[in-house]
């Protein structure tokens, strides 16, 4: 069997995301199973991915680069039309993203210009058709068997496939490089144009693979009070998370949601304040390796999963952990 896992690039590397899409791939237990990488965009660093990707990852026996101005942006209609094309040329049985905005937006459409069923979420692999994914919002497993044509198309949830933070020793042998023939590729791309996008650089590390989180709920109460949050975040080098409830209130914007319905996470140490712990919010951050908990309910369901629980006011203990915690060198 053949796998194709469809890959972000940023700077010239892969994107953690990505990388554990390669780890599913090279977990699927099929004979000779040869995985191949497949990058699009443009410019140097498209090619300084490429060249990386082949030299640094061994699992890897090929990368494929799809080098046009259509790719610049990651507009989810050029990018199915992409993986169609490759789909069309390799033939390959299986189709791996990570489920994170970039693969649940190209990989559904990927399959439906396939006329296959993709298996979306997926967080385990028993064999090389049947797979674990969580359903109820995380409160049950359902174990799922793709009986469909090939391409099996799969979105992997990236916490569960973590990549170890070890730098990968350079192989002694390449895996080959080649250019998609993009001639007979018709962009199309009439429905959909890019605008811009912003990103939240500046504002400490990404959510999605941060070491440490620091989430508020509703009890911060406003947007002012939440700056609290986003201190400590800033002293700890956290990233900063929020409730359902505490983004629905207009405390912080949406793409800091943690939950089954927003990012997924699993940090090191995850820190709740006044989260009450709903079944969505807990689904989206169990996996994490410590958890602490805040909150003045004695009752509140956070403490169900929490390592280390404090009954107490948020609004006495942030202050008093500001003052303690030593500035960060």
């Amino acid at each position: 069997g053949s796998t194709l896992v469809v890959a972000e690039h940023e700077n010239g590397a892969i994107k953690p995301p990505s990388l554990s899409a390669l780890l599913a791939a090279t977990s699927l237990p099929q004979k000779d199973n040869s995985v191949s990488l497949l990058l699009a965009g443009s410019g140097p660093s498209l090619h300084q991915a490429a060249s990386h990707a082949a030299s640094s990852h061994p699992s890897i026996s090929q990368v494929l680069v799809a080098d046009s101005d259509a790719f610049k942006n990651p507009l989810a209609e050029s990018w199915a039309k992409l993986v169609h094309l490759v789909q069309q040329r390799g033939g390959y049985s299986h189709i791996i993203a990570a489920s994170n905005s970039f693969g649940k937006n190209v990989m559904p459409r990927a399959a439906a210009l396939l006329d296959v069923s993709p298996v979306t979420d997926v967080t385990g692999i028993s064999d090389s058709r049947t797979f674990v994914r969580p359903i109820y919002a995380g409160n049950a497993l359902s174990t799922v068997r793709y009986t469909g044509a090939s391409p099996c198309i799969l979105t992997i949830r990236s916490t569960s496939f973590p990549v170890s933070q070890k730098s990968v020793d350079s192989k002694s042998d390449k895996a080959s490089i080649s250019q998609v023939d993009l001639s007979t590729f018709d962009e199309g791309l009439d429905k959909s144009r890019y605008i811009s996008q912003t990103s939240r650089e500046d504002e400490g590390p990404d959510l999605g693979n941060a070491r440490i989180v620091i989430t508020g709920g509703r009890a911060l109460k406003s947007a002012e009070n939440f700056k609290l949050i986003e201190n400590l975040a800033k002293k700890l080098g956290a990233a900063v998370g929020a409730t359902r409830a505490a983004v629905d209130a207009g405390f912080v914007a949406n793409d800091l949601q943690v939950g089954q319905t927003g990012k997924i996470v699993a940090p090191e140490l995850y820190m709740a304040f006044g989260v009450s712990g709903a079944i969505q919010h807990l689904a989206g951050m169990r996996d994490s390796k410590v958890i602490v908990a805040v909150n003045n309910d004695a009752d509140a369901p956070i403490f169900q999963v929490a390592d280390y629980g404090l009954v107490g006011d948020l609004f006495e203990v942030i202050p008093e952990l500001l003052e303690k915690l030593p500035e960060k060198k």
